[in-house]
């Protein structure tokens, strides 16, 4: 049965320009380090943080982000690159770890804004809702690989897969989940959560960042049960649907923890930043 309607397949992953060729993979990522690069620079200056402050620990943080996502994206693909292992440093080809690049490039983040003296936790509630952003951006890149789809399906805003990268179990299905867009839209939602609640809801520092880790892996988890690329899987649940229940049963209890113990209004009044919406 074929869709009434579909997203058709990329004609092309880039684009030449001279003798460089630019691959539309690395210019969704781009865009969204951009976008996130601004959005972060413009909280902090509403927290009362100086223009261009935070701007070495988010250059940091992703450069780190990117060296962990790879690394974790890696260890856990080793089967891919057996027998072609300069391909590891073809990062244009796909392939990075959400979770491996947001442990590394929040802490390493945290660490330069520490060493800068600037307050972590402040500087990590200003740049917490461009993360989703730049995912939201990034993901589009997925597309254009046409990888990280889900399983089959009919539905009129099924995804169009040239039959080179279907899945051997899926060789005979045209369509399926987009679930770069599913993902993509579900962070733009969590971006206007996040800045939502910044504004209106006087949270201690740090909480926002709790607050992320909950949404995030509540939808990654969802959507671990649509994608058809994990190379693991344990009852059913993928890796990442492991490690995204972890961050939704733990980040929870820690968030509730910390509000539930918060001081007395007026206490935490000269480390909270006041957001404008």
């Amino acid at each position: 049965m074929s869709p009434v309607a579909f997203i058709p397949a990329p004609s092309t992953d880039g684009f030449q320009l001279g003798p460089l060729f630019f691959h539309l993979y690395g210019l969704c990522i781009a865009i969204g380090v951009l976008a996130a690069f601004w959005l972060a620079n413009r909280r902090w200056v509403q927290a009362g943080g100086q223009p261009g402050e935070i701007e070495r620990p988010a250059i940091w943080g992703v450069a780190a982000g990117f060296l962990g996502g790879r690394l974790g994206y890696v260890i856990t693909h080793t089967g891919d690159f057996r027998g072609r292992w300069l391909h590891v440093f073809a990062i244009w080809e796909g392939g990075l770890a959400l979770y491996g690049g947001l442990t590394v490039g929040i802490l390493t983040g945290l660490w330069v804004a520490r060493r800068r003296g600037l307050p972590m936790l402040r500087a990590l509630d200003a740049a917490i809702p461009a993360i989703p952003l730049a995912q939201a951006f990034g993901r589009w890149g997925n597309y254009f690989n046409q990888e990280l789809f889900g399983t089959p399906t009919t539905l009129p805003w099924a995804l169009e897969v040239d039959p080179e990268h279907r899945p051997d179990r899926y060789a005979d299905a045209a369509t399926f989940h987009p679930t770069f867009l599913y993902e993509s839209l579900y962070n733009l939602a969590v971006v206007a959560v996040l800045l939502r609640v910044g504004a209106t809801r006087r949270l201690r520092p740090g909480s926002l960042s709790l607050l992320y880790l909950v949404l995030y892996g509540t939808g990654r988890f969802l959507l671990e049960l649509l994608r058809t690329d994990t190379t693991y899987r344990l009852l059913g649940l993928s890796r990442n649907a492991y490690v995204s229940l972890a961050l939704i049963v733990g980040g929870s209890l820690w968030l509730w923890l910390r509000e539930r113990r918060r001081p007395r209004a007026g206490a935490d009044d000269a480390e909270e930043p006041q957001w404008s919406s």
